[in-house]
């Protein structure tokens, strides 16, 4: 297939309307629009709290302790953007540096309890609306989605392995795709969340 059948090399007017947009095209703009949703979507949930904050914080409810360098390739961003993200999160009592016990020269970010609470609180007001994002799909349709998404997430990796050929085997894909909504979607709600329980600020 072409760059040209999947719409990267013209602009979008020259394709006419969305609905008939090439599948690479669609796929760009919905992943270009989904940043600036989850940022939207954590603002309101925690006003103040930054995308960035948000999923350092949830890297760290996963596996506490991770080095700056190991946040900034999960995050796709550079260490001195962890480093302002960390030292705003650690300025409001979410996060701390601890140096490692073992090399002393190495630095450590371990959340605190008010970042986990944060964490829990800003995903909990999340999931209604993540649910309806990604709850429309036809379940007749969820397989040719699945296959799709699978086989892109396998093709990032390959891309983005720097040591090599990825793992792309099943596993490795599924618990890649986890990861990332891992990342974004709370474990459960927060007893005091509970639809019928009163919201405590």
């Amino acid at each position: 297939m072409e760059s040209r059948d999947l719409g990267f090399d013209v602009p979008s007017t020259a394709f006419g309307p969305i609905e008939e947009w090439p599948l690479g095209r669609l796929f760009g703009t919905a992943a270009q629009r989904s940043g600036a949703v989850y940022a939207r979507l954590v603002d309101e949930a925690r006003p103040g709290t930054s995308l960035s904050g948000f999923l350092m914080l949830r890297l760290l409810v996963g596996r506490d302790g991770q080095r700056p360098g190991e946040l900034a390739r999960q995050l796709m961003v550079t260490p001195a953007t962890v480093t302002t993200v960390a030292d705003t999160l650690e300025r409001n009592g979410h996060l701390e540096r601890r140096r490692d016990a073992a090399d002393r020269r190495v630095v450590r970010l371990h959340i605190t309890p008010s970042g986990t609470d944060l964490v829990d609180r800003t995903a909990a007001r999340m999931l209604p609306h993540l649910r309806d994002l990604y709850g429309f799909v036809d379940p007749e349709d969820e397989p040719a989605v699945r296959r799709f998404l699978l086989g892109l997430i396998e093709r990032y990796n390959a891309l983005l392995s720097q040591d090599g050929p990825a793992d792309t085997s099943s596993a490795a894909v599924e618990e890649a795709a986890e990861d990332i909504l891992d990342a974004l979607m709370p474990d459960e709600l927060p007893d005091d969340l509970v639809p019928g329980t009163t919201d405590r600020p």
